[in-house]
């Protein structure tokens, strides 16, 4: 496994909010976190991505163990997140907003092509490299979150909710965007409210509920699991 959760929980305060919950992320595959509102699917990402200590439990990423570092320390080992709310730096332009993505960086000349290659993923961002990031829509800055975490060289991609508040036309647009960054050799763990998208996009699942591993297995298997078409998928 490129990236491994062993038995991990995490507590606000004296609160529980995951327990003894495992996942694996093998490299080049797309695996998906699904569940309710509370169910610890964002905790899960912040975890990964050391925002989160871990109450127990550990954490690998390529053989290491990289539970208790820096979150710059875990970008810097290949680990990058999409959060949730997009957060991008609202004044600051599209290019110093995927620049900052770099900022671990000291491969200049790579940096520039990485850069070029965001813009021919991302037309629009070339087209408003010079406009500040809060004035564009919804959609546009969903992609200049990717395209600021895809600056970091990551081998992992964390995506938390990235369909959320786009209408559907937008959200087909990400989805296309998530399967092309994966096909070129990306690991994405996804996290989705969307759990219809996040099957269909998805190579493996994860279902959690109230802190707790659920169910597990082949994300088209869990598409027609019954109690995954009750509970999550309106069907």
């Amino acid at each position: 496994m490129l990236l491994e959760l062993r038995d991990i929980s995490v507590n606000y305060g004296k609160i529980s909010a995951i327990r003894n919950i495992s996942i694996g992320v093998p490299e080049g595959q797309i695996v998906t976190i699904i569940g309710g509102n509370g169910a610890g699917k964002t905790t899960t990402l912040r975890a990964m991505s050391g925002m989160l200590p871990l109450q127990g439990g550990e954490i690998y990423f390529d053989g290491k163990r990289v539970d208790g570092m820096a979150p710059h320390k875990i970008v810097a080992h290949g680990i990058a997140h999409v959060p949730e709310g997009r957060r991008i730096f609202p004044d600051m332009t599209v290019e110093e907003n995927l620049r900052t993505g770099a900022f671990l960086r000291k491969d200049k000349d790579k940096i520039e092509a990485d850069l070029e290659d965001v813009f021919n993923r991302f037309p629009r961002l070339r087209e408003r490299r010079r406009q500040r990031a809060q004035t564009m829509s919804g959609g546009e800055q969903q992609m200049l979150a990717i395209g600021r975490a895809l600056m970091s060289d990551p081998r992992v991609l964390l995506m938390d909710e990235p369909s959320m508040g786009l209408a559907p036309v937008i959200v087909e647009e990400i989805a296309v965007i998530i399967e092309e960054i994966n096909q070129r050799g990306l690991s994405v763990v996804l996290v989705e409210q969307n759990a219809v998208l996040a099957l269909e996009l998805a190579n493996y699942a994860y279902v959690l509920e109230t802190g707790n591993m659920a169910l597990e297995g082949p994300a088209s298997e869990l598409h027609d699991n019954e109690h995954v078409r009750a509970a999550y998928l309106g069907l």
